[in-house]
């Protein structure tokens, strides 16, 4: 069976490789002048977290090859712990990038600052919007507790135990989403499951996710979900040492567990962000909106790859549910207060 509905089209490019922590990597010519210059700043999860950052360069890339070098430069610096935002930011405002797109809502108030101080400055987050909108930051949101309950559809069919499980990096409204969506999924499809929750405090500690997993692991859990960049790729290496089943986030992680990942809950944040890119070089785009990425418009859904471990059976089900979704017929929760209400 050709599992089509919930596939969204990912831009999927090489990432560079021998990148220096702090350091930025260009693919651009050394001379930028007469092009437009597009600078990503990453969260602590850095470039290479087979997560949200790295989708979020693979659009940058692929936008550039689709523009040309010509007329387009794009640019990365990395930040390896919080503080390391602000001066990321300063570098390049001073450099004269015409977009800096900060990945991942733990930049929202140092960019929501350089945005107050650098009125004529435009910048994008990735992840977050604001209670009042700034005039010169684009959001690009994403509806995930929708592609994350499919997720727990799957789930909740999938597992043997009775017993799944969530990691998530950090508490937040946007891993609320993943992991609201994901509880409801796994007790719409299954209602004598338990889903098991931890949260690492951490993006980029592997050998922790790794712990955590295996903890969960030995309380029964077969089925794990973890949403918390490089910190979770340990997670998923600790379902292949137990042969359990896993599900990836953001991006399509199918590669990192051939055997044991039954999905991944992904977000299209590599079309959003060369969308997003391909309007500020073409001269359409506008400052200060919230662009929002829905299973509807395909800015959200489940991977291609689904069918791989997933039975026929289980995938007409979720295809079924994904429609309802789509029509308005379910709404899926996004935090704990909307979780109750959905499950009344």
């Amino acid at each position: 069976m050709k599992f089509k509905k919930l596939i969204s089209l990912s831009l999927t490019m090489i990432i560079s490789a021998g990148i220096l922590v702090g350091c930025g990597s260009s693919d651009g010519d050394s001379a930028t002048e007469g092009k437009i210059k597009v600078g990503m700043i990453t969260d602590v999860g850095g470039v290479h977290d087979e997560s949200f950052n790295q989708s979020s360069w693979e659009g940058l890339q692929a936008i550039q090859k689709e523009l040309g070098k010509d007329k387009l430069d794009v640019n990365y610096l990395e930040s390896t712990q919080d503080s390391d935002y602000k001066p990321n930011i300063e570098q390049f405002v001073e450099d004269e990038y015409d977009l800096i797109i900060g990945v991942g809502y733990k930049l929202a108030n140092e960019l929501e600052t350089a945005a107050k101080n650098y009125p004529d400055q435009q910048f994008a987050i990735i992840d977050h919007t604001y209670e009042k909108q700034p005039e010169n930051i684009t959001s690009l949101s994403f509806e995930s507790n929708e592609s994350s309950y499919l997720a727990g559809l799957i789930a909740g069919k999938s597992t043997k135990t009775n017993k799944v499980a969530f990691i998530g990096g950090q508490q937040s409204p946007v891993i609320d989403k993943f992991e609201y969506g994901f509880k409801a999924g796994v007790l719409a499809a299954n209602p004598d499951a338990e889903v098991l929750v931890q949260y690492s405090n951490s993006y980029s500690d592997q050998a922790l996710g790794k712990s955590i997993a295996n903890s969960m692991i030995s309380k029964g859990a077969d089925v794990i979900f973890p949403c918390a960049g490089a910190c979770g790729t340990g997670a998923i290496e600790a379902v292949k040492e137990a042969n359990k089943m896993s599900v990836g986030v953001d991006r399509d992680q199918y590669d990192l567990a051939p055997d044991n990942m039954l999905t991944s809950a992904m977000k299209n944040i590599d079309v959003a962000v060369a969308n997003l890119v391909r309007d500020f070089v073409n001269g359409d785009y506008k400052g200060g909106e919230v662009k929002n990425g829905t299973l509807a418009n395909n800015g959200v859904g489940l991977a291609s790859t689904t069918d791989k471990n997933v039975s026929e059976k289980i995938l007409k089900y979720v295809d079924e549910q994904a429609q309802e979704i789509k029509d308005g017929k379910i709404k899926v929760p996004s935090n704990e207060k909307e979780l109750k209400e959905f499950n009344k």
